[in-house]
């Protein structure tokens, strides 16, 4: 398995990782009630970067107090507070060999009436319409918010660096803010931000180049989920419209776009079968892809079916419950299973820092 594709070296934008399993963007819950990144946060992804040379995407971020209303116990990056407490987090990281970019995005129409309520905000999105039957109906983003959220995604990414994150990865998937304005089933806009695959491009082609003219390109990533129909999405025919932002985001050149797989929707299996080679031909740089990924899976993707394609394969579950799994991948291990009721408990270290490293890795690391 050494001898695979997986275990190669591969260069992202500024960084060089060793192989190419990474570890997905994944929401855990255990910042403050004020989104502060805390200790056992440090400690969980210092875990994860066991091995020298991983790329690890930190869980969603919000850009700013406006952009929250949801996923309580979520983390930040608009205070010096957060700044600091991310910066003990990255320099953790970096201390392994191990790299990190931070995954920055807005809820939008995903927010959550309580929470939006106790931090005194207002639940927006591109038009207003409801995620779902039932849910509150969102306020339609005025010209004035839109053009703020923009800076808000700037002003975000500048604080990473200052965190010390290596970059930033722009959320445009599984239905928060940046996802809604691409697609149809949520932005029914008349006016420059709707109304066509153009106009629905452009917010989110603002915020690439708002944050690509502050932090340079080579820092900077997009994840997309064209396919999912998690949170209210999954337009008619998804592939013009995301083949335009893939477009103008190839255009800037990033330092990598991020696919999820139709066979996941949020942090659930589907039984989606369609496929991403419309995005894969319009690529050339690094492509990160997740999507219920197992080991077998990842080397068949690396090594059979796209050969002449730099692709990272991010693992999410199986990062969450094998803090050692790039050890346990390439060694043929078997893999711990996650614990999914403990996925969201705020302030517990149960399902978080207390799964088990292998025996292997262990005494590897006193060698």
């Amino acid at each position: 398995m050494a001898e695979s594709r997986l275990f190669k070296p591969l260069k992202i934008g500024n960084v060089e990782v060793k192989h190419r399993i990474g570890m997905a963007p994944m929401t855990r819950m255990r910042a403050t009630d004020d989104r502060v990144p805390t200790p056992l946060m440090k400690t969980y992804y210092g875990q994860r970067a066991a091995v020298p040379g991983t790329l690890i995407i930190s869980e969603g971020t919000l850009v700013s107090r406006s952009a929250g209303g949801g996923f309580p116990n979520a983390p930040g990056i608009w205070s010096e507070d957060q700044i600091y407490a991310w910066r003990t987090i990255t320099d953790e990281v970096h201390r392994k060999g191990c790299f990190i970019f931070c995954q920055i995005f807005a809820m939008g129409r995903a927010a959550e009436v309580e929470v939006a309520k106790k931090e005194g905000i207002s639940i927006v999105g591109p038009s207003a319409i409801p995620i779902n039957e039932g849910a509150p109906i969102p306020q339609a983003m005025t010209i004035e918010e839109i053009k703020q959220s923009v800076q808000d995604f700037a002003t975000a990414a500048d604080n990473a660096i200052r965190a010390g994150f290596d970059g930033v990865e722009c959320h445009a998937a599984n239905g928060y803010l940046g996802d809604q304005f691409l697609q149809d089933t949520s932005n029914q806009r008349d006016d420059e931000y709707g109304g066509s695959v153009e106009n629905r491009s452009r917010y989110f082609h603002e915020i690439l180049k708002a944050v690509v003219d502050v932090i340079g390109p080579e820092r900077v990533g997009i994840r997309l989920s064209p396919w999912s129909p998690f949170q209210g999405m999954r337009m008619e025919n998804p592939i013009p419209q995301f083949e335009d932002i893939i477009k103008k985001s190839r255009e800037l050149n990033l330092a990598y776009l991020s696919l999820v797989e139709s066979r996941v929707s949020g942090a659930e299996d589907y039984t989606g079968n369609e496929r991403l080679d419309f995005a894969y031909k319009l690529w050339n740089g690094p492509l990160l892809v997740a999507g219920g990924y197992k080991p077998a899976d990842a080397l068949q993707l690396v090594d059979e079916e796209y050969p002449n394609k730099d692709i990272v394969v991010v693992f999410g579950r199986n990062f969450i419950a094998n803090p050692d799994l790039v050890h346990r991948i390439k060694e043929g291990l078997t893999l711990s299973v996650h614990e999914r009721k403990t996925f969201y408990t705020n302030d517990s270290a149960a399902g978080y820092v207390d799964y088990p490293f292998s025996a292997g890795y262990l005494a590897s690391e006193v060698v």
